[in-house]
């Protein structure tokens, strides 16, 4: 498969995920992403993270692809497939945030986010 296939359908998988968060579904969002993910952080926390970080940002006014970019390597982390995705987002109560979602693909096939930042 083509990297450029595999960050559309990483990019896709990651547009639904933050979907979930858009929406304030916390705990679907931390059972849709990557074992990583879940391994580094229990649901609870999750939740309690969002809760504080996220929430009080309001409702995503719009949100703006600005990069992608497939790697295979990222510190941190073990080796695999990756892409860091970032998009331009504005918030009610946050005019202008840098998301970060990197999602990975997963032993099933599927991408599922593995990180995800907000500055």
């Amino acid at each position: 498969m083509a990297t450029q296939e595999k960050t559309n359908q990483a990019q896709e998988s990651a547009q639904k995920w933050l979907d979930l968060i858009d929406n304030s579904k916390y705990a679907d969002s931390w059972l849709e992403a990557a074992p990583y993910f879940q391994n580094n952080i229990t649901e609870e926390e999750w939740e309690k993270t969002l809760q504080g970080v996220r929430q009080p940002l309001g409702e995503k006014l719009f949100r703006k692809l600005e990069s992608k970019q497939y790697t295979t390597s990222l510190p941190g982390v073990a080796d695999g497939e990756y892409v860091v995705i970032q998009y331009n987002t504005s918030f009610v109560n946050k005019k202008s945030a840098l998301e970060t979602v990197t999602p990975m693909l997963d032993r099933d096939g599927r991408w599922k986010v593995a990180g995800y930042f907000i500055k």
